[in-house]
């Protein structure tokens, strides 16, 4: 499935399942893979940084061709120099800090890949239930215009016999052309909800799996505040903002760390055959074992400027992990609202469309005896359809707004979404 979207320009793949666009969109989506190589970056520098701490081993070797004049006497001679030395850090602040910040930022970077992971994953699930939706829509409109085309034409019969009014026979064509007009929208609505799931996932849209009549959907389980808590723990979005918080808090560490010394143990051992100023003399072999210690003392004043930046920096990672918090919260307390109330919003929607139903029905019935007018047979079919749209649309807002408050609460998991794809059925069953 994962071929899905490579192979889509060059052979046309279609999309039927709602697995089928999810595994699309996975290797398809920009923004995955730039978060995805933004958490390589993170990996990379918490690397590097970490190597900074690590012994250093150097090694040098140089060998010279020499000619020496002095005080009339021509002296060549060939010199050989080698050394290597071994460099570990003791001490060093900054260095110190810098690797902490480094794997605070790994962890930011994670944390935003998962979070733009579940954001792909409920937007293709968004957009595919709008298709649906808008799908749906456009097959209870063509009811609606054979419903309101076959009064029109019982009207029009009963004009023809002089048995209704002209403005009887204007009303119902009127009706017609209005639910004519709806008609078009919904398929233009149909086609721009298709492309936008196309534009999400790569995959052009087939005949999609349908929400079953019979689909379980669990009852919202635990309270508002459960929810909340939830978020505040495990936002992805929350969790980066407070990885960010704390690698300002390394930042300014690292910063006041160019205040303090230095220190590095280090490891020599030298071969030369060659002086000072290329002078020759007896071969020597010096082995050097010591601590290099640097203590800075003034900078110009640069490291007390660039303390100040990593101050003001943390407290922007301090005011943009607030606002993310109030977001998630309010998105939460949004979400956790609409999926409590979908299901008595479903059951009534279904009471509302069977009212619909038998009324439609039964004002057809008084039409055919005289003793109801042509305009309540046709603002009985607008509500019995306008019913049966509202309660498909919120079937599929129910199941949108627990994805929501699951991905919103850092629930959202694999398994959840082979489960709304259970609740899928092909089309036409």
């Amino acid at each position: 499935m994962a071929s899905i979207a490579q192979d889509y320009d060059s052979t046309g793949i279609t999309g039927t399942t709602l697995e089928d666009f999810f595994s699309a969109a996975i290797e398809y989506s920009p923004q995955l893979k730039i978060a995805e190589e933004r958490l390589n970056i993170g990996s990379a520098r918490t690397s590097a940084a970490k190597g900074q701490l690590l012994p250093q081993l150097r090694a040098n070797a140089s060998r010279s061709d020499n000619r020496r004049n002095a005080l009339g006497q021509e002296q060549t001679f060939d010199g050989e120099r080698y050394s290597i030395t071994l460099t570990q850090v003791l001490f060093n602040w900054q260095a110190f800090s810098a690797r902490n910040e480094a794997s605070l930022l790994e962890d930011q970077f994670e944390a935003e890949y998962f979070g733009e992971l579940a954001f792909l994953l409920t937007d293709v699930a968004e957009k595919y239930f709008d298709v649906l939706l808008a799908s749906d829509a456009l097959n209870s409109i063509a009811s609606e215009f054979d419903a309101v085309s076959n009064q029109l034409d019982q009207i029009q019969s009963m004009y023809d016999r002089q048995l209704a009014q002209i403005t009887d026979l204007y009303q119902a064509q009127a009706s017609l052309a209005a639910v004519e007009a709806q008609q078009l929208q919904l398929q233009t609505e149909l086609a721009m909800r298709r492309e936008a799931l196309r534009s999400a996932s790569g995959v052009e849209s087939g005949d999609l799996y349908r929400l079953s009549d019979e689909a379980n959907i669990p009852p919202l389980e635990n309270s508002i505040n459960y929810w909340v808590q939830q978020a505040e723990e495990n936002n992805h979005q929350i969790r980066a903002r407070e990885y960010a918080v704390e690698a300002a808090d390394k930042r300014i560490d690292q910063r006041r760390g160019a205040y303090m010394p230095q220190v590095n143990f280090i490891v020599q051992r030298q071969d030369s055959d060659v002086g000072f100023d290329n002078r020759p003399q007896d071969r020597t072999d010096n082995t050097y074992i010591g601590l290099d210690v640097t203590i800075p003392l003034y900078a110009g004043g640069s490291n007390r400027a660039g303390v100040r930046e990593a101050t003001s920096q943390r407290r922007i990672a301090e005011s943009e992990l607030r606002q993310v918090q109030l977001q998630a919260n309010e998105r939460v307390r949004s979400a956790y609202l609409q999926v409590q109330s979908a299901a008595t919003m479903i059951e009534a929607a279904r009471k509302l469309l069977e009212s619909t139903e038998l009324t439609s029905t039964a004002m057809q019935r008084g039409f055919e005896l005289g003793a109801v007018t042509n305009v309540d047979v046709l603002n009985a079919l607008r509500d019995q359809f306008r019913a049966e749209r509202d309660l498909q649309r919120t079937r599929y807002d129910h199941v949108k707004f627990l994805l929501l408050l699951k991905r919103e609460a850092g629930q959202l998991s694999a398994d959840d979404m082979l489960e709304v794809g259970g609740w899928l059925e092909p089309a036409g069953n």
